[in-house]
């Protein structure tokens, strides 16, 4: 995966904005173990569920998708996502060979 200068994926949010799309923008805040991205890394996401950028890959990425559309539709402007290897799910969520990440997903304007 290759990471996307943060500048494109500003640009590209306020591009979204112009045409009056809800943008949430996510940011890995810490990682430990196995992370394909380091802290920093950003990503955006819209109602429609487009996205441009990556902060993980594979079902941690669509999980911070899904999490970021249902962000858009309530009153909430911000949550924190953990995902963990010693999770009961860390096999489905795509962390199996160890690792946790954390990523911070809020609304912009």
């Amino acid at each position: 995966m290759k990471k996307l200068p943060e500048l494109e994926i500003i640009e590209e949010a306020i591009s979204w904005r112009k045409f009056k799309k809800k943008v949430v923008l996510a940011t890995v805040i810490s990682t430990w173990g196995s992370s394909p991205f380091e802290i920093g890394t950003k990503m955006i996401i819209n109602e429609d569920g487009n996205f441009f950028g990556s902060v993980s890959g594979g079902c941690v990425e669509t999980n911070v998708i899904q999490e970021s559309i249902k962000l858009l539709k309530n009153k909430h402007t911000f949550k924190k996502l953990d995902f963990d290897v010693s999770d009961e799910n860390a096999w489905d969520i795509g962390l199996a060979c160890g690792g946790s990440i954390s990523v911070y997903i809020e609304k912009i304007n």
